[in-house]
């Protein structure tokens, strides 16, 4: 993808931030990846003031360390980036030309709300956060969906057992 399809898409996307009716047609025309069979889940079973949370952004957040996500793949970028919950939200990135998020460079908390859950975990209505956090980009589409499904939502549930999380908040974007 070269940088004036991205410079155009960055650009559709903050329009239609602003005027949300242009994406109509998108979003009618738009037919979402469907999976088959049940769905996994798992029931809380103990006391949120028990658990220990971790935040999983589809918003394209990464430290400024890490290899951006790949924004020149129209199918979008499968991979994850590991989140350290201590450094954020001083040093981060966005790396997501598929919606407008200035605003979300002001306050992380809109896409990943760290400081929202510190509170509740300060008031003891959450027992903690994971010391780690993931981040993946959004729009991940065609090829690429086996390999979020198959390889990245593994490995990072993986980590997530290891670190025996009993919650997982998913934060779109």
């Amino acid at each position: 993808m070269s940088s004036l399809q991205r410079l155009r898409n960055r650009l559709i996307a903050r329009l239609i931030t602003r005027f949300p009716h242009l994406a109509k047609g998108f979003i009618d025309n738009y037919r979402p990846w469907e999976s088959e069979g049940e769905i996994p889940w798992t029931a809380v079973s103990k006391p949120l003031r028990d658990c220990r949370l971790a935040l999983v952004t589809t918003a394209g957040v990464h430290h400024p360390d890490q290899t951006p996500f790949d924004m020149r793949d129209s199918d979008g970028d499968p991979s994850w980036r590991e989140l350290t919950g201590e450094t954020l939200p001083g040093a981060y990135r966005i790396t997501h030309d598929y919606y407008d998020h200035s605003d979300a460079e002001k306050d992380l908390n809109i896409v990943l709300p760290l400081e929202r859950l510190r509170e509740l975990v300060d008031e003891k209505l959450l027992g903690s956060l994971n010391r780690r956090h993931f981040g993946f980009m959004g729009h991940i589409d065609g090829r690429h969906i086996p390999t979020l499904i198959e390889k990245s939502a593994r490995e990072v549930a993986g980590k997530l057992c290891a670190d025996e999380v009993d919650l997982v908040l998913l934060t779109p974007a």
